[in-house]
């Protein structure tokens, strides 16, 4: 709580890339997960996008620098969705989640939805035949979205 954040954490998972994979954006709905990201090994670019139904930030993204070297996480709370891309030879990622995986909650959105306009620091990213399948948020039936709930921790 120290760090303001009162979540308790469920599940831990381990993630492996190489140079130029990047994958997303995932997120789970209706049971949302919260994340914080952290890099043992190597270097990556990650990526939160608020889509939350109502939110003053809908579609707005935020990205940072992730790495074994700079030892910076990134909180992701339920609601937003998650990506991101290695740039370094490889990358071992580990992420803590607020809830237990639910393949049948997986959603996903198009990683070069121009209405995001997220600026990936890669030109020609590897990117799986799944994460490549995601419709557009504007796609997103508002009933496969989450809602943003002023005052509330959007869990």
């Amino acid at each position: 709580m120290e760090i303001g954040i009162d979540q308790e954490f469920l599940q831990d998972n381990h993630s492996y890339s190489k140079r130029h994979v990047l994958r997303g954006l995932h997120y789970q709905y209706p049971k949302g997960q919260a994340k914080l990201i952290y890099v043992c090994r190597g270097r990556i670019f990650d990526v939160a996008v608020d889509i939350r139904r109502g939110s003053p930030t809908f579609g707005r993204w935020v990205g940072v620098e992730l790495s074994s070297d700079n030892a910076r996480q990134l909180f992701i709370p339920a609601g937003f969705a998650h990506g991101f891309c290695v740039l370094s030879q490889e990358a071992y990622i580990i992420y803590k989640c607020t809830d237990l995986y639910a393949p049948e909650h997986e959603h996903g959105i198009l990683w070069s939805d121009p209405s995001i306009g997220i600026k990936w620091p890669v030109d020609n990213p590897v990117i799986s035949p799944r994460d490549m399948d995601h419709p557009l948020l504007a796609m997103i039936p508002a009933s496969e979205l989450p809602s943003y709930l002023p005052g509330k921790s959007n869990r």
